[in-house]
């Protein structure tokens, strides 16, 4: 889009507030809001904001930041819609105070990891779908939640027995206001749980779509009285939330490189190479795809979600699987990502650690038909099947021995989120829980 077009669109539509937005280190999304009469101000990207208090951002002695706008991002916020005016929405790259790129900003890390990959000529786009998962829970009289359940439903139940399908419906509805092409939506596993899908794009309009689609979804439970969250695994003892990442490389013509209809699995060296270069990083990447001590509460036997170190054409045990799928969808899904992740740095990191593999020509792990949850600790080792870190200490280990994760998302932010989950480790050691409380109060 121009700039031209979206002021002719503020016009006609009587759009009166503009929301400037950027994400933090953390994949929380933030908000400038401006009048429209400053709208020529943020086109021109000359909006300063105070980054000193934002995670992983500014230093102190360095605060004033631009938001530079993405125009192709624009979007006209239909639920903040009032008879009175419109809300826009811009999303927004950051710069320093020196109009230079800031690289710690994680959109522009996902755009840096893309021109990477232009500039070694694997390919023109990183195509990603993605799969986010979500509990709708109740919320007591003050709108505080509850962990009690909204329905009793269970996977793929249908109206009659799903009572909580008219919010995913009227998720979709909305989203689809906002342009997206939407693919599908069903009640999850667990009571409660749910999935709503768009379709695939290139991997930084994937992210941006999660970012709106995030707090839609939040801002259409609370409209029903219920809390919608993306926590991994807020029960103990069901399925826990998941982000599958459905991924695949194209040329410059949109022909899908991942594909080879000469290979016994339609897969291409070149997926395979990628897909060797993701397995072969898991555990350096883990802090990016799984960044909270919960993640890790989900990647545990028993419930789905994959903790094992391995690949599959169709095996659900493993933490990559193909899906069966027809030329263009031909891809690699990655099973082990959680939504508490900042997607622009875990498809970063999954980008970066595919493009290590074919750089590298890697090979060493070889497809796996078994269901590697019924195999013992032995038979693991002996098939060379290794286990994803276990908590967020471990994760936060092969992070900061990774000079791979360094290369790509810049010492600053490195040292930036290495500082941030060693305070979140420490603080979490010494918590007392109710389970300890369970466990040893009446005796000892």
């Amino acid at each position: 889009m121009t700039k031209e077009e979206i002021i002719t669109i503020i016009k006609k539509e009587n759009v009166r507030f503009i929301k400037l937005q950027f994400t933090d280190m953390l994949g929380m999304l933030k908000s400038v809001e401006i009048p429209v009469t400053n709208i020529d101000k943020a086109l021109n990207n000359e909006v300063i904001f105070d980054g000193s208090s934002v995670k992983g951002f500014a230093k102190i002695e360095d605060t004033d930041m631009y938001l530079y706008p993405d125009l192709n991002t624009w979007l006209i916020l239909e639920l903040e819609t009032t008879n009175d005016y419109k809300v826009g929405r811009l999303l927004c790259d950051v710069y320093t105070s020196n109009k230079e790129h800031f690289e710690c900003d994680p959109r522009s890390i996902l755009k840096n990891s893309i021109k990477k990959m232009r500039e070694l000529k694997i390919g023109y786009n990183f195509n990603v779908g993605l799969e986010p998962e979500f509990f709708l829970f109740k919320m007591d009289d003050d709108n505080n939640p509850i962990l009690e359940h909204t329905d009793n439903s269970q996977y793929f139940d249908t109206p009659s027995l799903d009572h909580s399908y008219h919010v995913r419906r009227e998720i979709m509805l909305e989203l689809q206001k906002l342009n997206f092409k939407m693919e599908v939506s069903h009640h999850e596993v667990s009571n409660s749980q749910h999935e709503v899908n768009f379709e695939f794009s290139d991997a930084l309009d994937t992210c941006d779509k999660l970012q709106t689609f995030k707090v839609l979804v939040k801002s259409i439970g609370k409209k029903h009285n219920m809390y919608a969250t993306f926590m991994p695994k807020p029960i103990k003892g069901i399925n826990g939330n998941g982000m599958h990442v459905n991924c695949s490389i194209s040329d410059d013509k949109n022909n899908n490189l991942f594909y080879d209809d000469k290979s016994t699995n339609k897969l291409s060296e070149l997926a395979i190479y990628f897909i060797n270069g993701v397995l072969k990083n898991a555990k350096e990447i883990s802090l990016l795809t799984n960044p909270t001590i919960n993640s890790f509460k989900r990647l545990v036997p028993g419930f789905e979600a994959p903790c094992y170190i391995a690949w599959s054409d169709a095996n659900r045990s493993t933490m990559i699987r193909i899906p069966t799928a027809n030329k263009k969808a031909k891809r690699a899904e990655v099973r082990s990502v959680d939504s508490s992740c900042n997607p622009y740095l875990a498809i970063s990191a999954i980008l970066m650690a595919g493009i290590d593999g074919i750089i590298n020509k890697v090979k060493s792990y070889k497809p796996l038909k078994l269901n590697i949850f019924k195999l013992s600790k032995e038979e693991r080792e002996r098939l060379g099947v290794d286990n994803l870190p276990v908590d967020l200490n471990e994760a936060l280990t092969y992070f900061k021995n990774s000079p791979f994760i360094k290369s790509f998302i810049g010492e600053n932010l490195f040292n930036e989120y290495i500082n941030y989950n060693q305070k979140e480790w420490d603080d979490y050691k010494t918590e007392v829980t109710n389970w300890e409380l369970k466990k040893y109060l009446l005796n000892y």
